[in-house]
């Protein structure tokens, strides 16, 4: 009996399995987009069953981060637009319009530690 093996390199990319950036919404893990749409440094926001939106990062460091995307300083749906950037090892996303910093992880305003962002638990699978 033979047996098959099959590398990377012999198989068309199309057949390769795609990595999906999934996110936990309530007991649910939603599909946001296949991993390599993400760009290191830039977010993409991502329209949630509720009607709220979740701002999506894949940092330099290749680690996934999912916040809320509505700045809770102007109410505007734009976080997944903010620049990101660390303080002490920690990433943040700094809001477009008036620069407050967000921890990716914890959710709180760098800035103002009594605001605090919703976090998603988000992976690749």
């Amino acid at each position: 009996m033979s047996t098959a093996v099959v590398t990377a390199a012999a198989t068309p990319a199309a057949t390769l399995p795609r990595a999906a950036v999934r996110l936990r919404a309530g007991e649910d893990w939603l599909t946001v987009c296949d991993l390599d749409r993400l760009v290191p440094g830039r977010g993409v926001a991502a329209l949630l069953p509720d009607g709220r939106q979740a701002a999506v990062f894949l940092d330099r460091a290749g680690r996934l981060h999912a916040v809320d995307n509505r700045d809770p300083f102007t109410g505007a749906a734009v976080l997944s637009r903010g620049l990101l950037g660390s303080r002490a090892g920690q990433p943040f996303v700094a809001s477009p319009l008036l620069k407050q910093r967000f921890d990716l992880v914890t959710g709180v305003c760098l800035d103002d530690e009594t605001v605090r962002l919703t976090t998603y638990e988000v992976r690749a699978a």
